[in-house]
């Protein structure tokens, strides 16, 4: 086994068995049911409107709490990078029930934190927020485009919305 391959299984078993936990740990909050397509569209739409107030330039994606797929929306111009990245925070936020920034605060930290490198998914780049809808997430909200700060501006719009 390679040491790359192991040092994954160990970040894994550290994440299920709760002996980890990064600055900002998961959410307690259980899965709900998967958001619906429009609840969907109404947390992008918030998110959308603060990134054209500010006229950054943003992808949006919206997640189920497995990380499929919801809905997603890039506004003209967006770098072409950002389209997986908006994809890849919200799932990284639903499926480890925390926001992106989580990862990203732990990875700055250094020592322990930088473990958080060899955990497949785990995006250490603030911009993902969980979705809460009558206390169970129903996935996450990823956005990028701007500075990892403005995403996480936009995301926050959008997230607050559903609560």
């Amino acid at each position: 086994m390679s040491s790359r391959l192991a040092l994954r299984y160990f970040a894994v078993l550290m994440f299920a068995t709760g002996a980890w936990q990064v600055a900002g740990g998961q959410m307690p909050n259980p899965y709900g049911s998967s958001i619906t397509v429009d609840d969907a569209k109404k947390a992008a739409a918030p998110a959308l409107a603060e990134a054209t107030k500010n006229h950054w330039a943003v992808a949006v994606a919206i997640v189920d709490p497995a990380g499929t797929l919801v809905y997603y929306e890039k506004m003209d111009n967006t770098q072409l990078g950002s389209a997986i990245v908006a994809v890849d925070k919200a799932r990284s936020a639903a499926r480890f029930k925390r926001p992106t920034k989580a990862f990203q605060d732990a990875l700055a930290a250094g020592g322990e934190g930088l473990r958080i490198l060899g955990i497949e998914g785990a995006v250490p780049v603030e911009g993902g927020f969980p979705l809460i809808v009558e206390g169970k997430i129903v996935g996450a909200i990823g956005v990028s485009g701007a500075t990892s700060a403005q995403d996480a501006q936009c995301s926050k719009a959008g997230a607050d919305t559903l609560k």
